[in-house]
């Protein structure tokens, strides 16, 4: 079995379903990550790197080696589309994006590399990012964007003039959203760390919480016996993260027994399936199996 997670930048493929993805590792798919950027215009968040004249020098290539450790952690294989970070704008107006920059690219232009990787390592599960990137940054609403287009255009079912030089057709059969940051997961998490008297991260993000419409999780993969493996993975992306910050205040038995779930929604699919799910292959294994084609 085999599994193409989609991200749009290094570090992305840490926080969002890593856990997941080293599970299935552990079982033996075959994971490939794609990263759409290199991370270019990204913040250093980690306090003890904002100053290092290195680092500030050389991001692009720090971002690559970080990348380079976090998939030796998880296990994967992974490959860079090559397209150009896009910054997260920010002011009132905002400030037009960078000329040349993924988040402005033509879909059809942008999806093709990764319709050469989906014909090539033929996946029978995509994960990507929903029609809002999870949270509205250009360059993770962008991945949505080549990520349903590739799904469609890679497979013989799609336009039989789409990427003639790209490989042979292959039709992945699923693709789902990331939605591990949900305001029911939240919830649990802060509730639980205050009632064992523990001082809760989550309280200032509750309270701020935009209200919408929450998403529609469909499948809960249980990887609670991964979540060290997902943050020791994050941890590699030393520019990206706090190692004091909140992300790792909840102790992990903690988030084990609360909720020990990855969540998802799907996307799309070309087989028949049943929610709510517990695996992003459910429906998929005994004909992966028997070698019938997809």
């Amino acid at each position: 079995m085999r599994l193409m997670a989609v991200h749009a930048h290094p570090d992305d493929e840490s926080s969002k379903g890593a856990a997941t993805m080293a599970r299935y590792v552990a079982e033996g798919v075959d994971v490939h990550v794609v990263t759409c950027t290199g991370g270019e215009r990204g913040s250093i968040l980690n306090p003890n790197l904002q100053h290092d004249e290195n680092v500030l020098a050389n991001l692009t290539d720090v971002r690559r080696r970080e990348m380079a450790a976090a998939r030796e952690i998880l296990g994967v294989r992974q490959d860079w589309l090559g397209w150009v970070d896009s910054g997260l704008p920010e002011g009132d107006p905002l400030p037009p994006l960078p000329e040349g920059c993924f988040g402005l690219m033509d879909v059809e232009v942008a999806a093709e590399p990764l319709v050469r990787l989906i014909r090539s390592f033929r996946p029978h599960v995509m994960t990507t990012y929903d029609e809002n990137g999870g949270y509205p940054h250009p360059d993770h609403v962008m991945c949505h964007k080549i990520s349903m287009h590739a799904f469609d255009a890679a497979g013989a079912t799609g336009d039989a003039d789409a990427y003639p030089d790209a490989g042979e057709p292959w039709s992945p059969q699923k693709i789902y959203y990331n939605q591990t940051f949900t305001k029911a997961r939240t919830t649990a998490l802060h509730e639980a760390m205050l009632a064992a008297g523990l001082e809760s991260p989550y309280g200032e993000w509750l309270k701020n919480w935009e209200d919408r419409e929450e998403r529609q999780i469909t499948a809960k993969v249980p990887c609670g016996d991964y979540f060290e493996v997902r943050d020791r993975a994050l941890l590699a992306h030393a520019t990206q993260v706090d190692p004091d910050g909140p992300w790792f205040h909840c102790p992990l038995d903690l988030q084990r027994e609360v909720w020990p779930t990855e969540d998802f929604e799907l996307g799309k699919a070309v087989i028949e399936v049943t929610a709510p799910e517990d695996d992003l292959f459910a429906g998929l294994r005994e004909s992966v199996r028997s070698g019938a084609p997809s």
